[in-house]
């Protein structure tokens, strides 16, 4: 519970963030009172979060994802802002050198069950994924440490340390939102498309992608990727996060194969692990990603 409590007051943080930056754009006086009353109700959450101990993982989370909404019906009720605080954000907001941050997941920690349980999904994100970021906060400090001092001799294993934890904090990112309590099914729209053209037809690329999760060695990932050189959709696998895989890629759908993502549940059983997760995929943040990523295509060759 505190581990989630602790994501929750962070996401709070963001949440606060947002609102402040989108206020500094906000020309209508009626919006603006809205986002006042929302601000209120938000610093009332957030001493809900730090003075109650009578707290429900599935109620903070529905109470969380209720002022998440009205902040974004605040936001949309004013296209003008919203347009503007939209492109300050896309051109000006920047990662500052080890400053990534570890987000709260997208929904309570017993939302996949049964598929994958509660207790794996906070040792999974709480523990494992937070390794990740800290470790490329690190290897990022100590790489501006070394410009600083002109001394490289340990810029061999602090490279390999960004990348490791880097390409770990990325594909876990991703991972997080393209799983969703109410998924499944079969995506639509022109990522289905995508898919059937680009392997058959949707059965032949879920039978490609299961096998290649179930094949890879050791510990790693399997990837959907959007390859803007050959302008279709691609399947990889990494090895660890960042072996095997390719450049000129962008990662569209990604399953967890390491074995702390599945084994307290399954055990040895990863097929079943992968069979199972494909009742969980939120097909309609793959294909929001799809559209987006789609938009980038190289010369072919």
């Amino acid at each position: 519970m505190s581990a989630y409590i602790d994501s929750l007051k962070k996401w709070c943080e963001d949440m606060r963030q947002s609102y402040e930056d989108f206020m500094t754009h906000v020309k209508s006086e009626h919006i603006q009172n809205q986002l006042t009353h929302w601000k209120v109700q938000l610093v009332q959450f957030q001493e809900k979060l730090s003075h109650s101990i009578h707290l429900h993982d599935l109620d903070l989370y529905d109470r969380a994802n209720e002022l998440y909404e009205q902040l974004q019906s605040h936001m949309v009720g004013d296209k003008e802002s919203i347009e503007d605080h939209q492109r300050l954000e896309e051109n000006t907001r920047i990662v500052p050198i080890g400053g990534h941050r570890l987000l709260p997941l997208p929904y309570a920690y017993d939302a996949l069950e049964p598929y994958i349980d509660e207790e794996t999904m906070r040792l999974h994100h709480d523990i494992h994924h937070k390794s990740y970021v800290d470790g490329l906060n690190k290897a990022e400090k100590e790489m501006q440490k070394m410009r600083s001092s002109d001394s490289f001799d340990l810029i061999k294993h602090w490279e390999r340390e960004a990348a490791f934890n880097g390409a770990g904090h990325y594909l876990h990112t991703i991972f997080w939102e393209i799983m969703n309590p109410h998924g499944g099914g079969e995506p639509t729209g022109e990522l289905m498309n995508a898919i059937e053209k680009s392997f058959g037809s949707f059965n032949q690329f879920k039978a490609q992608f299961t096998e290649a999760a179930n094949a890879v060695e050791g510990s790693g990932w399997a990837i959907l990727v959007w390859s803007p050189r050959a302008r279709r959709l691609e399947i990889l696998q990494a090895e660890k996060h960042q072996n095997l895989s390719q450049w000129d890629i962008l990662p569209l759908l990604v399953l967890d194969v390491w074995e702390h993502a599945y084994y307290l549940k399954y055990q040895n059983k990863r097929k079943d692990y992968i069979e199972n997760w494909w009742h969980i995929v939120n097909w309609p943040e793959v294909e929001k990603r799809f559209n987006k990523a789609s938009t980038v295509k190289w010369k072919p060759y």
